[in-house]
C-alpha cells in the first residue's frame, strides 16, 4: 500500500481553503479599513480643540490678519491615509474636513465637523459602506 494523498483528497483540501479565503478576506479588509478611520476622526477632534483655543484667544476662527478662508491653526500634516483641511467662512464659523488621500485605500471616505460639532461622513463607491449626515461612520452600513 502506497503512502500519500489521492487527487480527490487534495482537491477537497484546496476547495475548503478557497471557501475559507472567500469568507475571510473581505472580513479582514473591512477590519483593516475600520482601523484606519481613527486617523481622520482623532485628528479632526484634536484640531477642533485647537481651533476652540484659538477662538478663545483671538475671538475669531480666522488667522490674524485675515487671509482668505483659512483657519487660525495649522492643519495636521504627514498623515498616512487622510488630508485635513479647514475653511473659516467667517470669524465665527469653520468647517474641518478629513478626506481620504486619492491614491490610497481610504479614498472613498470623507469626514466633516463644524464649529457647532455637527458631524457628517461620506463614503462613495465602496460596496456595503454608506455615509451618514449625523455622525462619523466607523462601520459598514452607515453605523457610527
Amino acid at each position: 500500500m502506497a503512502a500519500g494523498f489521492t487527487l480527490i483528497e487534495v482537491m477537497v483540501t484546496v476547495a475548503i481553503i478557497g471557501i475559507l479565503s472567500a469568507i475571510a478576506l473581505p472580513a479582514y479588509t473591512d477590519y483593516i479599513r475600520r482601523g484606519r478611520i481613527p486617523e481622520a476622526t482623532s485628528n479632526l477632534s484634536s484640531t477642533q480643540v485647537r481651533l476652540e483655543q484659538w477662538f478663545q484667544d483671538s475671538k475669531s476662527y480666522q488667522p490674524t490678519p485675515v487671509s482668505g478662508t483659512t483657519c487660525g491653526v495649522a492643519m495636521p500634516t504627514g498623515l498616512k491615509y487622510f488630508t485635513i483641511t479647514c475653511s473659516a467662512s467667517s470669524a465665527t464659523a469653520y468647517t474641518l474636513t478629513a478626506t481620504g488621500i486619492a491614491t490610497g485605500p481610504m479614498a472613498a471616505f470623507s469626514y466633516v465637523v463644524d464649529q457647532s460639532n455637527n458631524m457628517s461622513s461620506t463614503v462613495t463607491g465602496l460596496s456595503g459602506w454608506t455615509g451618514n449626515t449625523a455622525c462619523w461612520v466607523t462601520t459598514k452600513g452607515g453605523n457610527c
